[in-house]
């Protein structure tokens, strides 16, 4: 197993000089996600939206993979949103059964490789075998130490903040909590990333250049990189191409660099 603890491993470093990427402090910690595209990918070879769908889960097994070998800490994907059940219920049926053919073959790898599968979303709303094919992943992997695999399952960002805020407000009601106690830390406390790092850099494909709803919080001083590449075709080479890129990025975080200053 790929253990994180002690620092990277002699595979992560083998692999890190390999592609020319430097080994401190420029590796993203956090790479969240926005896979787009599955339905064009189809569209362009005359085939169904679901056999997209299809491909695109075997990119998240190929960037889950590699992600690990780069020591990357946690692998934040958009799989699902809240907005997503407006497609044809055939498609969004097969959507949901795509975390049990996922989980059902990658897990084994899962655990040799101590990768860790959390979910972040509402996932009362989801049918009930979805619900308990992740619930048994995360229970499964819950010990594990190594990448952790994030899936967003009907999430929505805006849904999230609001429900932050109704529980924050409860707290205050119950006297937990008082107005002037309220402030950027108090809100991360209640959000369903309160245990992971923001993310360091967006990824989204496909061509498009919108967030769609996706972490608007947490994204407050991500790096984004756009490509045009769909996400059944987006491979290890195109994820290097984008942290190559998030290293020649100057993150000021609003301030000035010393060389600025002067």
């Amino acid at each position: 197993m790929l253990k994180k603890i002690f620092g990277k491993s002699q595979k992560e470093k083998k692999l890190l000089k390999e592609q020319n990427l430097s080994e401190i402090d420029l590796i993203p910690s956090h790479i969240a996600i926005i896979m787009d595209g599955n339905g064009r990918w189809a569209k362009k070879r005359a085939m169904p939206r679901i056999a997209g769908h299809h491909e695109g889960m075997k990119t998240v097994r190929k960037i889950a993979r590699c992600a690990d070998d780069l020591g990357i800490k946690v692998l934040t994907l958009y799989a699902f949103s809240t907005e997503n059940w407006k497609r044809p219920k055939s498609e969004v049926d097969y959507l949901m059964g795509l975390p049990e053919k996922f989980l059902k073959s990658f897990m084994p790898e899962i655990m040799e490789r101590d990768i860790r599968v959390q979910m972040m979303g509402e996932k009362e709303a989801l049918p009930a075998s979805t619900q308990a094919v992740l619930n048994e992943a995360m229970e499964r992997t819950k010990n594990n130490n190594g990448l952790i695999l994030n899936f967003a399952m009907n999430y929505g960002s805006r849904a999230e903040i609001v429900r932050a805020m109704k529980d924050i407000m409860v707290e205050v009601k119950n006297g937990n909590l008082t107005v002037d106690m309220i402030d950027e830390s108090t809100i991360n406390n209640y959000l369903m990333t309160s245990q992971l790092p923001e993310p360091d850099l967006l990824i989204r494909t496909s061509g498009e250049v919108r967030l769609s709803n996706f972490m608007l919080w947490q994204l407050a001083y991500t790096e984004f990189w756009f490509t045009d590449t769909l996400w059944p075709d987006f491979d290890e080479e195109t994820l290097m191409e984008a942290i190559h890129a998030f290293q020649k990025r100057n993150r000021r975080y609003g301030g000035l660099k010393g060389e600025e200053i002067n």
